[in-house]
């Protein structure tokens, strides 16, 4: 991508790869969202730095472990696109940090998944309802974070990242509502992952906006910049919830077809009306767990109705759709090319 593509000529020898932006942005929001997180009763403050990946079960600080914090790089690149300062926007990225781990806690007991990042889920080792009082503790303190950060824009922020929210739990209630139904449809399964995974990406973007003082249509660019990577996120992130490498993901191999997922590329091939569509409905609407050949089996089957090759293009698309609304919001040419790598990042990752 180039400068040229956004009309600016200003020069980008300092542009940086993903890398380099992921860990400048770690440096920038990982002291605040400590300090944040701090701040929670112990009761719940030892289940978030466990999931966090800062400590282990018994309190010991351990190798930092805390995923990718693609959300807060997007945070902080966008509020520079709008001319804004990256410091200026580090509590919307330490609260959609917050908003993202509160909901990885609820999912992990939702979708009774037993590893994440590497090791074992919060609720597997403190309880379902000590990884639940830990999620809603990170909900609330998302919003304190907004509401003490003294920005002018706060309350406008709070208000973005609350829709956000309830965008995220419709999605996952219609996530939740897949799993008795076998009439499931392509459309539905996008709106879910537009609300469970979309939403969160164009607040995080939409926020940055906000705190970098963009006008109206560069926030609005930017959201629907971060609400088209969202759902490309959430098409290759279902696509590794299958063939994904379990040491690269941190997650059991084929994990979410053991959970009978109704995700995206598995719905595709579900609706195919192909032969190895039935076989498929077959294996999914049996009650029995699948074992390692009935999985292999499964991913086979998605494969081949052509489920993979299908999110693998959406993917694409929606890369390319994000561009195209990241022009419309005029940005800086060196964040525009950083923003431009993080959603090559997203739609090309392997975890």
């Amino acid at each position: 991508m180039s400068a040229e593509t956004f009309g600016s000529a200003e020069p980008l020898a300092a542009a940086r790869p993903a890398g380099e932006v992921l860990a400048w942005s770690r440096g920038l929001v990982l002291p605040a969202l400590r300090k944040a997180v701090d701040q929670l009763p112990p009761s719940m403050r030892g289940v978030a730095e466990y999931h966090h990946g800062w400590r282990d079960e018994y309190g010991n600080p351990v190798l930092e472990n805390g995923g990718k914090a693609i959300r807060p790089a997007l945070v902080l690149l966008a509020a520079e696109a709008v001319g804004g300062t990256a410091s200026d926007a580090v509590p919307a990225a330490v609260a959609v940090e917050l908003i993202h781990n509160f909901s990885l806690l609820h999912d992990d007991v939702m979708d009774r998944d037993t590893t994440r990042r590497h090791r074992a889920t919060a609720w597997t080792v403190f309880g379902v309802s000590a990884a639940i009082l830990a999620g809603d503790a990170l909900q609330a303190l998302a919003v304190d974070v907004l509401a003490a950060s003294g920005h002018p824009r706060a309350l406008e922020a709070i208000r973005t990242l609350g829709d956000a929210v309830v965008a995220l739990l419709d999605g996952q209630a219609h996530d939740l509502d897949f799993e008795t139904r076998s009439d499931v449809v392509v459309a539905e399964v996008e709106r879910m992952a537009r609300g469970k995974t979309g939403a969160l990406l164009g607040a995080s973007t939409g926020l940055g906006a906000l705190y970098g003082n963009g006008s109206d249509l560069q926030v609005e660019a930017l959201r629907g910049y971060g609400a088209e990577l969202g759902l490309a996120y959430q098409h290759v992130d279902d696509l590794l919830g299958i063939w994904g490498d379990p040491a690269v993901t941190g997650k059991a191999a084929h994990s979410d077809l053991a959970n009978r997922k109704k995700s995206l590329p598995v719905v595709r091939a579900l609706t195919a009306g192909v032969p190895a569509s039935a076989e498929l409905a077959s294996l999914y609407g049996g009650t029995q767990e699948l074992d390692q050949d009935a999985l292999a089996r499964a991913a086979h089957l998605v494969d081949e109705a052509g489920g993979r090759a299908w999110s693998q293009a959406q993917a694409g698309e929606l890369y390319t759709r994000a561009l195209a609304h990241l022009g419309e919001a005029s940005p800086t040419a060196r964040a525009a090319v950083e923003l431009g790598t993080l959603a090559q990042l997203v739609t090309h990752r392997d975890h």
